[in-house]
């Protein structure tokens, strides 16, 4: 692992620690995982009870009350591992779902849910995409009415992460006639009306289970209602950052990792004589790919620097996710290309990250939507 500007002895001790966790818990019966279509919830009430699940959160629930440079950390170590189904399942409950409960939520929201929540009894999943509406969140049509102490749910999300086995959703809906007259909700799982559509088959991420979530007049109290009624648009926009942070995290650490096996596997191989380390032109475009991934990383951390700082990152961050995710293709399949045929084979860590890294420029905010960002901040 290469050293940061911004790193500390602190960072370290949690990168030895999520280390050992990959190697105890999750590389040896992952393969499993992936069959199966989900990752196990003893093994994410394990990572709970190690501390992982609320490095950012109140100490008061369970947290470690950790900066943005250390929540990076995590996922960074974390995307060490080849399977990114496992990660991505994780991230999610960290920074993708859970948040919106840290900003948003009430005393007695946190005081009910959050302590299940950072120790991995309660797994979460955010809803906000559907067949029509990803980046686009003023798109959202999913609609909630106010009925007395209730308000009544009717929708459908598409594509959500730990949609089938979480417990806890946050959901997206339009509470109002304006375009971005949008409200989160906490919803749980086996309210009256809630149901899983149907489980998703994807190309890659196979150990991490998706799903659409189907909402046909759901009642949900009054009080299960997250941040101000009407700003959950703002809500969604501002946790985007934390969530694409993460996702570029995901990608440099793929990067990073591919890398590694590939100069390993190119130093053993013998073709032609000898090792194809000695072929100049993979020498030299792996030394290239290498430096792209060092200084997309120094960029990454320096976002996260600038989250601490209190800055608005938005553009930055627009640009940070758009460069990774096209990067983490170009690395992983380039690498897999050094492999041979064997990079083809589902056997092989090299193919496995090939086919998790295609999503990364799409999920979170496709390319051209984070391009979009950032040209209209000029």
């Amino acid at each position: 692992m290469q050293i940061t500007l911004y790193d500390t002895p602190e960072h370290q001790t949690l990168r030895d620690q999520v280390a050992r966790f990959l190697a105890r818990e999750v590389e040896p019966h992952a393969d499993k995982w992936e069959e199966q279509g989900f990752v196990p919830r003893e093994v994410l009430r394990r990572m709970g009870q190690a501390g992982l699940f609320g490095l950012m959160y109140e100490s008061e629930y369970g947290g470690a009350e950790a900066d943005a440079l250390t929540n990076l950390v995590f996922a960074e170590a974390l995307s060490q591992s080849t399977y990114a189904g496992f990660i991505i399942t994780v991230l999610v409950h960290t920074d993708m779902a859970s948040p919106h409960l840290h900003h948003a939520g009430s005393a007695a929201q946190k005081e009910k849910y959050l302590r299940k929540v950072i120790a991995g009894e309660t797994i979460t999943a955010v809803g906000i995409t559907e067949p029509g509406a990803g980046s686009d969140v003023a798109g959202i049509r999913t609609t909630a009415r106010r009925d007395g102490d209730h308000w009544v749910l009717n929708g459908t999300k598409m594509f959500i992460t730990n949609g089938v086995h979480a417990d806890l959703y946050f959901v997206a809906a339009k509470s109002g006639p304006g375009k971005r007259e949008v409200s989160m909700f906490i919803v749980e799982k086996g309210t009256p009306g809630f149901s899983v559509g149907r489980a998703l088959k994807k190309t890659g991420w196979l150990s991490s289970d998706t799903a659409e979530l189907v909402f046909d007049n759901v009642r949900i109290p009054a009080a299960n209602l997250l941040g101000e009624e009407g700003k959950g648009f703002y809500s969604v926009m501002k946790n985007f950052q934390t969530e694409r942070i993460a996702l570029a995290a995901m990608a440099v650490g793929h990067c990073t990792r591919a890398l590694d096996l590939t100069l390993d596997y190119v130093r053993q191989r013998q073709a032609f004589g000898g090792p194809l380390w000695d072929q100049q032109v993979i020498r030299q475009r792996l030394s290239m790919l290498d430096a792209k991934t060092r200084a997309a990383r120094q960029f990454l951390y320096h976002c996260a620097w600038r989250v601490t700082q209190g800055h608005d990152i938005v553009q930055d961050v627009s640009m940070l996710k758009a460069l990774t995710g096209e990067l983490v293709n170009e690395v992983v399949s380039a690498c897999q290309q050094f492999h041979g045929g064997m990079g083809y084979i589902r056997e092989t860590a090299i193919e496995r990250l090939w086919r998790d890294a295609r999503v990364l420029a799409i999920g979170g905010g496709a390319t051209e939507v984070m391009l979009e960002e950032v040209a209209k901040r000029y």
